[in-house]
């Protein structure tokens, strides 16, 4: 069947393409060879495939198909289908022979494998002739940031990773246990949301209505423990009116529990949620709590954390859309509060591949005063090893950048492909 597909395309397209880019010969049609050689002959001869009429004239009336599959599709069963043809009189030869003579069988094995080699679609772009392609690609990303890159709401932590790229992105957070690293998360998150974007965040242990506390914090800087206790520390008329103007905005804010993806969460549900809510960035409160729908039974913990991390950059790669996910770093791998050193990413039991996939890598702690500090410990085109720190408030969802040596001289390193647009300041009485 898949050889009359292939070339009923032929038919449709006006060109033998597929047969030629895919070097496929009068061999792989079995069934068909007239059909393939009068297709074949006919472009050759005239430049184009013979119209649906000049070759229903010579061939059957049900010789014709209307072909929707993609031409990828099409030449890897072909490819499959006559593999399988030439394989099946190789093992029935070698299964009569091992009835008399395993050496004789043996050899013929041997010989037959050399012949017997499957056919792989290896693709790959010509840097050379596609120059012009990244010309525009690089014009449009200097006149045009926003479609390219996010801002982070972190504007020092802007100027050391460049932005949050719309694709080829997933970025790892990794911080011990209550440091605040699903605040950062979240405020990250939220910031995305403030430009005016569709955003989905996975909450594998809090539920809806203590990520929108947290959100509303975040936004409005209101009393988190007046939200979360239900205090007269936030006015509730003033509350209910934020509430209003709220439901005012169009983009969406979606938060999912492993519940919403029946107990599993796989790149496959992941993609699928992300294309039913028109998401442009995901954030994952924790990257161990999905499964690995390539798991094997031999596979590790470590082989499993790495197909996650493959998933989650092809997830990014597929959708255009950046990907965040914290990690839990062990308790060895951090040092005292007092100490500027930062866990290193090796403290993430079974991390190995994770990092390798992730494009951006920061570490967070805190001192001793309570103070925030981040560090990126990987990213191409970013200052690796810049230290950044924070006067954190996490009551009002407020972060006071606090600039030191090592971060000054960060921003002289500020580049002009980020975005400008920032969110618009919102005063309390607007919010209220």
């Amino acid at each position: 069947m898949v050889a009359l597909q292939i070339l009923s395309k032929c038919l449709a397209n006006g060109n033998i393409s597929i047969i030629e880019d895919n070097q496929l010969t009068e061999d792989y049609f079995r069934g068909y060879e007239d059909e393939f050689n009068f297709i074949v002959n006919h472009y050759k001869e005239y430049g184009n495939t013979p119209d649906t009429a000049t070759f229903l004239s010579k061939f059957d009336k049900d010789d014709v198909l209307e072909v929707t599959e993609s031409d990828a599709y099409l030449v890897k069963t072909i490819r499959e289908e006559w593999l399988y043809g030439q394989s099946v009189p190789v093992v029935q030869k070698i299964a009569k022979l091992l009835e008399t003579d395993a050496n004789a069988a043996v050899e013929y094995m041997l010989h037959a494998l050399e012949t017997l080699q499957p056919e792989y679609d290896l693709g790959g772009i010509d840097i050379v002739a596609e120059g012009q392609v990244r010309y525009d690609e690089w014009l449009d990303r200097k006149n045009n940031p926003d479609k390219w890159f996010f801002t982070t709401g972190f504007p020092e932590l802007d100027d050391v990773i460049h932005g949050l790229k719309r694709i080829e992105e997933f970025v790892l957070i990794y911080a011990r246990v209550n440091i605040g690293k699903s605040w950062i998360l979240e405020k990250i998150i939220t910031h995305v949301w403030e430009l005016g974007f569709n955003v989905g965040y996975l909450s594998p242990e809090m539920g809806s209505s203590s990520i929108g506390y947290r959100f509303d914090t975040l936004h409005a800087h209101i009393d988190n423990t007046g939200l979360t206790r239900g205090t007269d520390d936030v006015p509730e008329d003033l509350y209910q009116k934020y509430i209003d103007n709220l439901a005012e905005n169009k983009h969406r804010f979606i938060v999912s529990t492993p519940q919403n993806f029946d107990g599993k969460i796989t790149k496959t549900k992941l993609k699928n949620w992300v294309k039913k809510f028109k998401l442009d960035a995901i954030a994952i409160d924790g990257v161990t709590y999905l499964t690995d729908e390539r798991a094997r039974r031999t596979d590790s913990k470590s082989d499993q954390l790495t197909h996650i991390g493959e998933d989650l950059m092809a997830l990014s790669n597929e959708l255009g859309i950046p990907v965040l996910a914290v990690a839990q770093a062990n308790r060895t791998g951090i040092t005292d509060a007092e100490s500027d050193d930062m866990p290193d990413v090796g403290s993430i039991r079974d991390s190995d591949g994770l990092s390798f996939n992730a494009s951006k890598i920061i570490a967070l702690k805190q001192t001793k005063d309570g103070d925030m500090m981040m560090q990126v410990q990987k990213g191409r085109e970013c200052r690796v090893g810049a230290k950044l720190s924070y006067k954190w408030t996490p009551n009002l969802g407020e972060y006071t950048y606090i600039a030191t040596t090592d971060s000054k001289s960060s921003h002289n390193h500020q580049r002009n492909d980020i975005p400008k647009r920032e969110k618009k300041k919102v005063e309390k009485e607007d919010l209220f």
